[in-house]
This record gives structure tokens, C-alpha cells and sequence, in this order.
């Protein structure tokens, strides 16, 4: 035989891409593969109750004969094929369904697996709803400390400012030792900054901040004629009453 010739059309329109020949047998494989189970699946014998399902289906299916005892009475009766029972014909049309049980477990049994998942559902609805609750209270339990800590920072500062300004009326006036100690801010304390010495300062008798601030505003309006929410300093106690909105941030705001 002469050699075939490398150049020529035969040889070089020969799919030589690598792995080609592998995919090849691949394929061929798995169609083999699908060709055996087609195979097995027909010769495979059915079961008794696959058996029984497809005769059953089947009867279930046909409509009901002459030869059945019961579709004949209804028949001599004046019955056709179609009509509604029942004298004026209110009754029902088709049969009634059969409900074949195929498993082992007890009657009931459906009903009660039914029962129990709603039972399940149920209280894991009310889980979600009692923690969405709980956050809800978390938050607003957590918003109500925070505005109580605003307002009694706010309410610390007013007291300071009440304290330096009856320091300085106080001294105007040539009083030289307050009437509470608590009335003027100490020396040493009066340029802190750092939040622990502030609570400790408002926190030194038994009197709570805001009972501090009340004594003092009133003190200061009645002795000074100053009110600290204004800023200003009145002639008398008439000019204070008539001019001065009230004795506490609520009034002037």
C-alpha cells in the first residue's frame, strides 16, 4: 500500500483535539447505562401492590354498567346516567370519593400527624411574637433610661450654674459663708470636668438633684431676685414676678 500522504484533505479534516476520544467513551458509557435501566425497568416484575393500584385505578376510573346491582335499581327507578339524585334531584351527582389508607397506622393517625404540626406552628408563632415583644420592650426601656440620663445631666449642669451664680450674688452682697454648703460650688471643684466627680458633688447630702435645684432657684429668686432660666437679674420681686415666665425650664421653654 502507498503511504498516505500527511498534507492531504483525509488527514487534516481528522478531529485530533486531545481529549476528544475520552469524552467520546464517556458518552458512549452513559448512553449504554440509560439503555440497561430502560431494559431493566421493563422486564422488572410489579409488585402485588402496584398490582393492586393499577386494577384499582382502573375499576375507579370506568363508569358504572348495567351489570351492577345497584346502578340497575337505581335505573328501574327512573335513574339516569348524570342526573343528580334525590327525588327533586338536590342530590349529589358524582360518587362519593373512595379514601383507600395503604399505610399500617391506626385511624386517626393522619389527623392526629395534622394536629400536632399546626400545634407546632402554632407556638413557634407565638415564640416569634413573645421575643419580638421582648425587643420591643428592651427598646423602650432603653430609650426611657437614656432620656432619664439626658435629663439629669441636664439637670446637674442647671445646678451648677445655680451654685456660681449664688456664689457671685452672694459675695455681691458681702456674704461670705453660704447659707448650705451645698449653695456654692467648693474651689476645687468647681473647674472638674470628669463625670464621676460631678454625681459625687450633686450627691453629697440626701437631697436628690432636683430637690437641690428647686431650693436653690427659689433662693435665688427670693433672696436675689434672679432667675437662672432667664439670665437676668430683677429690680424686686414684683418686676420678677410679672416679667419672669415661672420658676423652672418647663415654664420658660
Amino acid at each position: 500500500d502507498e503511504e498516505e500522504d500527511y498534507m492531504s484533505d483525509s488527514f487534516i479534516k481528522q478531529d485530533v483535539r486531545p481529549g476528544l476520544p475520552m469524552v467520546r467513551r464517556m458518552k458512549q458509557a452513559i448512553q449504554k447505562e440509560e439503555k440497561q435501566k430502560e431494559a431493566n425497568e421493563k422486564n422488572r416484575q410489579k409488585s402485588i401492590k402496584e398490582e393492586e393500584k393499577e386494577r384499582r385505578d382502573l375499576v375507579l376510573k370506568s363508569a358504572l354498567g348495567n351489570e351492577n346491582k345497584g346502578f340497575a335499581l337505581l335505573q328501574k327507578m327512573g335513574y339516569k346516567s348524570g342526573q343528580a339524585l334525590g327525588k327533586s334531584g338536590e342530590g349529589i351527582v358524582e360518587p362519593i370519593p373512595l379514601n383507600i389508607k395503604t399505610g399500617r397506622s391506626g385511624l386517626g393517625h393522619d389527623e392526629f400527624k395534622k394536629r400536632k404540626a399546626e400545634e407546632k406552628l402554632e407556638n413557634y408563632r407565638q415564640k416569634l411574637h413573645m421575643k419580638k415583644q421582648a425587643n420591643e420592650q428592651a427598646a423602650d426601656q432603653f430609650r426611657i433610661r437614656f432620656k432619664n440620663k439626658q435629663e439629669e445631666r441636664k439637670m446637674e449642669g442647671d445646678l451648677r450654674k445655680s451654685q456660681r451664680a449664688c456664689q457671685q450674688l452672694d459675695m455681691q452682697k458681702a456674704i461670705d459663708v453660704p447659707k448650705e454648703t451645698w449653695y456654692w460650688l467648693e474651689p476645687e471643684d468647681e473647674d472638674k470636668k470628669d463625670e464621676e466627680d460631678k454625681e459625687d458633688e450633686c450627691t453629697s447630702s440626701d437631697l436628690s438633684v432636683s430637690e437641690k435645684l428647686h431650693i436653690l432657684t427659689a433662693y435665688l429668686r427670693e433672696e436675689h431676685f434672679y432667675c437662672i432660666w432667664c439670665g437676668t437679674t430683677y429690680e424686686d420681686s414684683e418686676d420678677l414676678s410679672s416679667n419672669c415666665p415661672g420658676d423652672s425650664a418647663a415654664d420658660h421653654d
